[in-house]
């Protein structure tokens, strides 16, 4: 055997230079100017004041004013407050008043909805040990784990939280669940001996690392690395250096804004010189202006985009889906792939008894009966007393023993009392095994080859037979099998006494296999999302044998790329592969990352799934960030955008499903106040042509807050098509305002334009000037045709017309107020009047010539729209 202390795998290598694990334990001491006994109280305290506590540096983050001024960071938002200033110049302060009314409103709403402090770094440092402990002055004592300095030589057990990176200097029985850090979902066993200086982090065995978890034996250490110069550290500094992104309809809905913002300005700076050249007064040309303004901005848009993505949050809950950030709903029906996590996300997160193998019987553990045979109950007897565990605690591979006994009928609690343990071996490293003895006999668990060979007969169902080296090779072939699928293998065995199971004279009894298996809905749920377009890829720290099981079990590809294999690609290189390969094993959270870049460089909108700490960076990186809320450490959690409380995979599936519906809804309401923008901004430029100023900016937020919003809102609950999951995800070239919305827009609005053109000129009646009369008709007769226009846009997007009743409340309401704004005295301030029957027999008129015209440019463009025709293809992803 090596000696861990002399011993020095790539002896080219300087110790104390992040190669520790490959080191022999002396250079790794002298490096670090330590020895066994400890530091002195004054040395820690004097590195302390150079390397700083351990624990993680804090990030300001925005502060709340920060925050809150963000909310008018937009060119809609200067466009109407300059217009508010020139309504106050114009002596119009009631128009002036609704306008900043609506930027503050607008401004409070999405500071609420913003307002969430970053809690991923805290959550690191809670992963740190309170109290550690070290040796101090050639003393054994407990410290706080931020006092812990580089070279302190610390103590473990089972049960601590490793308070910082640190070389293993003894281990007995030493085991260390690292899960929430690399993804390897069972205990890896520590040594002293030193490993490859290129072994991935999953892979040292020399080493533990800051925030896991000790679950078997006990240790000694020495400390290599703190704060953030540990491997949890470097995710804090990951989490603190990664941007918040904006999903594309963020993006989109900004760009138009600013080419809004930017095309009110040039209109006013057009209209205003051509009506002075008209002589026409300056404060008309100013509220003309004013007016252009308002009629551009939907000023209505970013608070029903927000209350519609609040209702979907709401439902999504309801469906086990909470959503942290409100535009990741929209984000996740958009996306086109989903990089998950194994351990815990696509498995249970468990070890669980998968197979037995008795000397020629190989038998799946779910066909076992109530009724067991003789030899099982023996093997599954013998595995629960050769054992540490609970059914509540202790290692998982022993948990799953018990759990296999308890749930064939074998009380453990019973038995262990009825055969009382009288001496034990504890397992270790380098023996590979674990003995009890008891009153009747004694019992060996462990590595299938250490027990074979300390074993001189097997256990068969005809009796007790010897160990020829036939049957051997039987018993190495059948290891090598249950190994093949992924199964981790233990023997068992059993002896007539301490002395027997010391020596050479074990009877073997079976082989058990164990795995962290599939979710059950699993399967069907990445069914589900292939069949929506959507391309499925693991990427996981667990070995490639494993995963490579894990996914041919779940019907994902068979190729599987390492780690190691990533990290040695160019960025083009691995652009390409990532479109082809499905299986990620022994990845590193930088890996992850560099995955799901070279995913979104080829215009793929990205989910990234997971649970550990190690999945962080990734959650954090992706376009959503999922992460399983049972499960969940508390970093991956706050890294997300959505937090499955179930930790259901199937529950993405649904948020998918919410995601498509969501958007498609926003995209009705879009086209429908954007096509309402369009016609008011050309009625309000071409008669201003003509010396008129038909729609006052009053009447125009009243349009677009109130008459539009109410019904906009409602789409927002209209019903999720059957098929939706059945379209493949939305182009993520295709913005929002694509070509069908577009043909919305302009052809609707081009109808709306012309028709209340029509209406002004046939009221004014050769009049020379506009009066409340004329206004009060185009503004009633607008509102009613933003009504039918409604229910066109939802017929073109084959919504049933009657499938949604508080699109209907929606719609009266809004009619409502709109007589309350004529008929009451709140026409003075709108400068409307009183409309008569006959005025409404002529508002009929319009209604009925509009309708037909509507439904014709629907039709033209549901034809012409090759996009929409494409989109309604339904396919199947192999």
């Amino acid at each position: 055997m090596t000696d861990p202390q002399s011993a020095t795998v790539g002896d080219d290598h300087e110790p104390g230079t992040g190669l520790d694990h490959s080191q022999s334990i002396d250079r790794v001491l002298d490096a670090h100017e330590s020895d066994p006994a400890g530091l002195a109280s004054d040395e820690a305290a004097r590195r302390c004041e150079q390397f700083g506590p351990n624990e993680f540096t804090r990030s300001a983050g925005r502060s709340t004013l920060r925050i809150f001024l963000a909310q008018f960071d937009s060119a809609l938002i200067w466009v109407l407050l300059g217009a508010a200033i020139l309504s106050v110049w114009a002596d119009h302060t009631v128009d002036a008043v609704l306008i900043v009314v609506i930027v503050v409103a607008n401004g409070v709403f999405g500071f609420v909805q913003d307002y969430r402090a970053e809690q991923s770094l805290e959550s690191l440092r809670e992963l740190t040990a309170p109290i550690a402990t070290v040796r101090r002055d050639g003393e054994v004592t407990e410290v706080e784990a931020t006092e812990i300095v580089p070279g302190d030589i610390v103590e473990i057990e089972a049960g601590d939280v490793v308070p910082a990176d640190a070389r293993v200097l003894e281990t007995t029985s030493l085991e260390v669940d690292e899960a929430s850090l690399t993804g390897e979902s069972m205990p890896v066993a520590k040594s002293p001996d030193p490993v490859d200086a290129d072994t991935p982090l999953a892979e040292r065995e020399s080493m533990v690392y800051k925030g896991t978890n000790v679950t078997r034996g006990r240790g000694v250490a020495v400390v290599t690395a703190t704060g953030d110069d540990t491997e949890m550290g470097a995710i804090a500094s990951e989490l603190a250096a990664t941007e918040e992104t904006d999903t594309p309809l963020q993006a989109e809905l900004d760009t138009v804004g600013r080419n809004l913002g930017i095309g009110v300005v040039g209109l006013a700076a057009l209209v205003i010189p051509l009506l002075l050249l008209q002589d026409t007064p300056l404060v008309q040309a100013g509220l003309t202006a004013v007016s252009l303004a308002v009629a551009a901005v939907p000023e209505g848009l970013p608070a029903v985009v927000t209350l519609t993505l609040a209702l979907g949050v709401r439902r999504m809950a309801d469906e086990n889906a909470l959503v942290r950030r409100l535009p990741a709903v929209e984000a996740l029906g958009s996306v086109d792939t989903i990089c998950t996590d194994k351990t815990g996300t696509l498995t249970r997160g468990q070890m669980t008894v998968d197979r037995l193998w008795l000397p020629d019987d190989v038998i799946d553990i779910d066909d076992l009966g109530e009724s067991l045979p003789a030899r099982v109950a023996n093997l599954l007897r013998a595995g629960a007393l050769c054992n540490d565990a609970t059914l509540d605690s202790g290692d998982p591979t022993e948990q799953a023993l018990v759990a296999a006994a308890a749930e064939h009928g074998i009380d453990v609690d019973q038995l262990r009392a009825d055969y009382p343990r009288t001496d034990e071996v504890p397992f270790s490293s380098e023996r590979k095994w674990m003995g009890t003895v008891h009153e009747e006999g004694a019992y060996v668990k462990g590595a299938p080859q250490v027990v074979l060979e300390k074993s001189s007969q097997v256990r068969t169902e005809d009796g007790t037979v010897e160990l020829t080296d036939e049957l051997g090779d039987r018993i190495n072939t059948q290891t090598t099998a249950f190994a093949d699928d992924a199964l981790r293998v233990l023997a068992i065995a059993e002896a007539e006494d301490a002395e027997a199971m010391a020596g050479d004279d074990l009877t073997f009894l079976g082989l058990v296999g164990m795995i962290d298996p599939p979710r059950e809905e699993v399967a069907d749920a990445i069914a589900a999302t292939r069949r929506a377009g959507i391309d499925v890829k693991m990427i996981t720290g667990d070995n490639v044998r494993t995963a490579a099981a894990i996914a041919e079990s779940l019907g994902m590809g068979s190729e599987v790329m390492e780690g190691r294999e990533v990290e040695s690609m160019s960025d083009d290189e691995l652009a390409d592969l990532v479109e082809t390969v499905d299986v990620f094993a022994r990845t590193s959270p930088e890996h992850k990352v560099r995955i799901l870049r070279a995913l979104q460089a080829g215009d793929h909108i990205v989910a990234m799934t997971g649970d550990g700490v190690n999945d962080a960076p990734a959650l954090k990186n992706a376009d959503v960030g999922v992460a399983m809320g049972i499960r969940g450490t508390d970093v991956a959690k706050q890294a997300s955008d959505v937090v499955l409380l179930d930790d259901n995979y199937a529950t993405i599936g649904r948020a998918v499903e919410r995601g498509r519906a969501i958007f498609d809804n926003i995209w009705k309401f879009v086209a429908y106040l954007l096509s309402a923008n369009v016609a008011e901004v050309a009625i309000v430029f071409l008669a201003s042509l003509f010396g008129y100023l038909v729609l006052p900016a009053v009447q125009l937020l009243w349009i677009n807050l109130l008459t539009d919003g109410l019904p906009a809102l409602a789409l927002g609950t209209d019903p999720t098509s059957e098929d939706i999951l059945d379209r493949p995800p939305r182009d993520p070239d295709q913005g929002i305002i694509d070509g069908e919305m577009l043909g919305v827009m302009g052809g609707t609005g081009a109808v709306t334009t012309t028709v209340m053109l029509g209406l002004m000129f046939f009221t004014l009646a050769g009049a020379s000037s506009v009066t409340p009369y004329v206004t009060t008709m185009v503004f009633t007769g607008f509102v009613l045709l933003e009504f039918v226009k409604l229910y066109v846009i939802r017929w073109l997007r084959e919504t049933p017309t009657l499938s949604n009743r508080w699109l209907g409340v929606a719609v009266g309401t809004s009619l409502a107020l709109q007589l309350a704004v004529i008929y009451t005295p709140l026409n003075q301030y709108f400068e409307t009047v009183p409309l008569s029957l006959a005025d409404w027999g002529v508002l009929a008129g319009v209604v009925a010539l509009c309708l037909p015209l509507y439904l014709a440019v629907a039709a033209f463009v549901r034809r012409s729209d090759s996009n929409r025709s494409d989109a309604n293809q339904r396919t199947t992803v192999d």
